[in-house]
């Protein structure tokens, strides 16, 4: 049966680039999760089905794998487009940004929370190619929003940073409970 191209079609023939390598990421999660269940959950003597704490994770990886191997056979059924590779290459270096956010994090006990947000922000905006002092601007604005909402407004306790320990004492303090 034809459709014309203004109409969405529910079930295309072809896939996309990089959908068989996710459908295989996604049943390998689901079976290494799978793989798990008995020594990550227990079982209470006494209880009924429902109330085992196995009960509902099991429920739950059963159906995410049994989905990921039907997304898996319904993918390898379809034929294959062009540029898989480049797409699980954008896949891949996206992951570039959980570094960053990694660095920040251990940053945060040697430079202290301020100056670690703040040059996240700053870094952040630079290496999403925002090069404008107005976004510079608005960068560092919302990294001291976040610090005083987090620090003052909130009361979040996070670790001082080392370098507070080479301030006078009523500064540190300043420092270590705000900022």
């Amino acid at each position: 049966m034809e459709h014309d191209n203004a109409t969405p079609h529910v079930f295309p023939e072809a896939r996309k680039p990089g959908e068989l390598f996710y459908s295989l990421i996604f049943l390998g999660t689901a079976v290494a999760l799978l793989s798990m269940i008995s020594w990550q959950t227990s079982v209470l003597p006494g209880k009924g089905f429902s109330a085992q704490p196995r009960t509902w994770p099991l429920i739950s990886l059963v159906g995410m794998t049994f989905f990921a191997l039907a997304n898996l056979v319904a993918t390898s059924r379809a034929t294959r487009t062009a540029g898989r590779w480049r797409e699980v290459w954008v896949w891949i270096s996206s992951l570039e940004y959980v570094g960053w956010y990694l660095l920040y994090v251990a940053g945060i006990p040697v430079v202290g929370y301020l100056a670690a947000t703040l040059a996240f922000c700053l870094f952040m905006t630079w290496r999403a190619g925002y090069r404008s002092g107005i976004a510079f601007g608005a960068a560092t604005a919302f990294a001291l929003f976040v610090v005083l909402l987090f620090k003052s407004l909130f009361n979040v306790k996070i670790p001082g940073g080392a370098v507070y320990e080479l301030l006078p004492d009523t500064l540190r303090y300043i420092m270590i409970r705000y900022f």
